[in-house]
């Protein structure tokens, strides 16, 4: 039996925010419980469901460095124990996250209480698998303040970057006052750039918690092989690049997999009306049509019908986007969107309602239950991310036969397969310039297909449907991994 201890800040049914959550919440589901015991330990958030926060039972409970209260929940959902640090001072807020600065602190309460915890719990991990930069100090932890007690020798660490543009970033001298860690973590080289000018004050230097996870981990993975390959470049490391680049050969690239049980189309309960590859020809234009008339559309199953499903950031390529927007309503195509995030992009997608009101529908919220409704009642979704670790909206959309049009980057790159009309292969369209006009060159080339070749569209779609992105095959190279260690 081999135990994994998953460090995560967020897990789908607790608390999302993001991808982050999902991967944490389902990944674990995918192993053999004969083989393996995985847990998961997150923070006790405020912000969790009481109906949650109702099942759990207290384990343990402790002073950290002789001042700091922890407490240790537990409950167990599906086969999976998880644990829940508890704090109210640093996760009694009403979301997860607050400001950088905070968040310093309150991360690394939490990855050096995680750590604390073990030898209380009854629990001596073989590996721990840490997720994006709110966990990243705990490799560091366990190899330098840790090393001393022997309950934690020969326990391994992996690392996942979801997505290496939030590192937990700020000066040295702050981070070493929230961390209590020993000056010799912020070396150039460790926590700190190699290429730091020394010539300026320690205090000042700048310092990323995620290079310290990069540095102290035994292995590092990210989610799709091709991110592995972009982040090694100046252009996507966002300055991690020198350290993935030498740590190259304990760098693995492993796709994100779907929840096919959550995400399944022949028994969603939250669609109109369940489908599966073999009835999608009939059943998806009710989605559509009912969703038209949910967001008070203009009711028309033949229409090319598009969908953003997407937090609303630079990221997300929603600048190209926007200077597309007129041109693709003087087109008979209607545009469906949904999501939270920068004000500019929410104001955006607002202003286009309101000019086009029977053509656009922006819901600038986040619904669950809308969502699965609009994977399900679009025609084609629009990812044109310009860079994407490996995005599941692209996964969610194949599944429920939307067909991706898509920036070929990262995991995207890697899942959706071009269209080629020649050879009638391919499940999706993808740009490879990261311009306006090849969005628009893609989205011309949807519209086209879809018009005046419904059967070869119609084929377009079934081929996605029947691809697998569950976690199935990805959970077999976790397994290999987790062996070489």
């Amino acid at each position: 039996m081999k135990n994994i201890l998953f460090v995560t800040s967020e897990c789908v049914p607790f608390v999302k925010t993001g991808g982050l959550a999902d991967v944490c919440g389902s990944l674990p589901k995918a192993f053999d419980k004969s083989e393996y015991d995985i847990r998961v330990i997150l923070p006790n958030y405020h912000a969790i469901k009481e109906e949650w926060r109702n099942q759990m039972e207290t384990v343990y409970y402790f002073q950290m460095d002789n001042r700091i209260y922890v407490g240790i929940k537990t409950l167990v959902l599906d086969g999976i124990r998880y644990y829940f640090v508890d704090n109210e001072q640093y996760f009694g807020g009403l979301v997860p996250y607050y400001d950088m600065f905070q968040d310093l602190e309150r991360f690394a309460y939490f990855s050096k209480a995680v750590l604390s915890a073990l030898p209380l719990i009854g629990f001596r991990p073989d590996i721990i698998h840490c997720h994006d930069w709110q966990s990243s100090l705990v490799p560091v932890y366990l190899n330098t303040v840790f090393q001393g007690d022997p309950f934690f020798r020969g326990i391994r660490t992996v690392f996942t970057i979801h997505n290496i543009r939030f590192q937990g970033t700020w000066d040295v001298g702050h981070i070493q006052w929230v961390s209590g860690l020993p000056w010799e973590c912020f070396e150039p080289g460790r926590l700190v750039s190699p290429y730091q000018d020394t010539s300026i004050p320690k205090n000042s230097w700048n310092c990323s918690m995620m290079r310290g996870g990069l540095v102290y981990s035994d292995y590092i993975t990210t989610v799709s092989n091709s991110y592995a390959g972009e982040i090694q470049t100046a252009n996507f490391g966002d300055g991690l690049d020198d350290i993935l680049r030498w740590r190259r050969e304990r760098l693995w690239g492993i796709l994100n997999g779907l929840d096919y049980d959550e995400w399944n189309p022949a028994k969603d309960k939250k669609i109109y009306k369940t489908y599966s590859v073999k009835s999608f020809r009939e059943r998806k234009k009710v989605n559509k049509t009912e969703l038209q008339k949910e967001l008070k559309l203009k009711e028309n199953p033949d229409v090319l019908t598009l969908g953003i499903v997407s937090r609303l950031t630079d990221q997300k390529g929603l600048d190209i986007v926007n200077i597309i927007m007129d041109e693709l309503c003087s087109r008979e195509i209607n545009l469906i969107v949904l999501g939270t995030g920068a004000e500019y992009y929410e104001n955006m997608f607002r202003y286009y309602q309101s000019k086009y009101p029977d053509k656009v529908s922006a819901r600038i919220m986040y619904s669950d239950d809308l969502a699965h409704k609009i994977y399900a009642g679009v025609d084609a979704l629009l990812v044109p991310s310009a860079f994407e670790p490996c995005g599941l909206t692209q996964l969610i959309s194949l599944r429920y036969g939307t067909v991706p049009i898509v920036h070929a980057v990262g995991g995207l790159r890697d899942t959706v397969e071009p269209y080629n009309e020649f050879e009638e292969t391919g499940t999706g369209f993808v740009f490879n310039e990261y311009t306006a006009w090849a969005l628009m060159d893609r989205i011309n080339h949807a519209s086209w297909l879809y018009y005046n070749h419904k059967d070869r569209w119609d084929n377009l779609v079934e081929r996605g449907m029947k691809k697998d992105f569950s976690w199935k095959e990805s959970s077999k190279i976790y397994q290999d991994l987790y062996s070489r260690m």
